[in-house]
């Protein structure tokens, strides 16, 4: 497959933030997806958050398994660290790497194949242990690579392009995160911009196991009448709980919302979520209520979109396993091998 690098010149009147990057300083390969795809457009959320939190893109590492979704990353922070894994095993290979190094903001890109079927295991186990990442599905609910068979979470009673009608119940991959214990869960819809950025920037930001469901229609083979993935469909069904921005300590963000009620959460590390509250008898703090709303409201045939659930004094798989904080690569020779008396110490401790 050819790859189409970028140009590298660009208007010297682009806006920079407070590193002096500009949004190009953000961006990676030319998409090889289909025009008009919902991931492509994930791509440009993911890249308009990290401009916005001023981040150094040396600072992230992207990780990604197999399907249309995990080849986006190529197409994002050109200049950070990779590794497209193989198919499902996207969460092993990322809790290992932050384990190695917590300094890194860890990025994993998944889809709804490769993370509610074959990697459903590894999805699940990422979750309860707590790693401090930000989970992404792009969810088409199809294989776009095979022909557009149906997913996991293609919904029960949903046509495929050919007329076939789905006989399978569909695997909620937001209520599973938030059984296991993610303490930052949010589902968004590829076309809606201004709250898939804001909702991006708070996973950033979040010390603990942050997961996005983002519904993205296949162009080719699910944005059909019938399908439950459309464009069309979301937009007509899609039930928004809240509308946000990202407020940090390190500049003012002017804010431009409608007429409500607005609630400020704080999270563990110091950060702070501004919640414009459509609903006002939704809490995002209450995780049974949110099980709870979600089946309701699927029930009606209805997508919930915004933040979910908030824990605001998350944990990491760092502060559960007592982990050094410095990265392993850092450690010499004589904190890696302390000698035969701790080790016999350590051993003791074990019997």
């Amino acid at each position: 497959m050819t790859y189409i690098a970028k140009p590298k010149f660009h208007h010297p009147g682009l806006p920079t933030n407070e590193l002096g990057y500009t949004h190009r300083d953000y961006e990676g390969k030319i998409s090889t997806l289909c025009a008009g795809c919902g991931h492509d457009s994930i791509t440009a959320s993911i890249i308009e958050a990290c401009f916005e939190l001023s981040i150094e893109p040396h600072r992230v590492a992207k990780i990604s398994g197999i399907g249309c979704s995990s080849k986006t990353p190529d197409y994002f922070l050109g200049n950070s660290h990779g590794f497209n894994s193989v198919h499902g095993r996207m969460p092993s290979v990322l809790t290992g790497a932050n384990l190695a190094n917590r300094e890194l903001i860890y990025l994993g890109v998944s889809g709804d194949g490769d993370s509610a079927s074959i990697g459903f295991g590894q999805f699940a186990h990422a979750i309860r242990r707590a790693v401090n990442m930000v989970y992404i599905v792009e969810n088409n609910g199809v294989y776009g690579l095979t022909k557009g068979q149906f997913s996991a979470t293609a919904d029960r009673g949903s046509k495929s392009k050919r007329g076939v009608v789905n006989t399978d119940s569909s695997i909620d991959l937001v209520a599973i995160a938030l059984q296991l214990g993610a303490t930052y869960v949010a589902r968004s819809f590829s076309g809606d911009k201004r709250q898939l950025v804001p909702l991006i920037k708070g996973a950033i930001e979040h010390q603990g196991a942050a997961f996005l469901d983002v519904i993205s229609p296949c162009v080719a083979f699910n944005n059909h009448v019938g399908s439950t993935k459309s464009f069309d469909y979301v937009r007509e069904h899609n039930e928004a709980v809240n509308r946000l921005d990202v407020i940090t300590g390190r500049a003012p963000i002017k804010i431009d919302y409608e007429p409500g009620k607005v609630e400020v959460v704080e999270q563990h590390d110091g950060t702070k979520l501004a919640l414009r509250k459509l609903k006002d008898e939704y809490d995002p703090h209450d995780r049974l209520a949110a099980m709870n709303f979600l089946q309701q409201h699927a029930a009606k045939g209805q997508v919930v979109t915004g933040l979910l659930y908030v824990d605001t004094e998350p944990e990491d798989l760092h502060a559960h396993l007592n982990t050094v904080e410095a990265p392993l690569n850092t450690l010499s020779e004589r904190e890696l091998c302390p000698g035969a008396g701790v080790l016999e110490k350590i051993n003791a401790g074990l019997r």
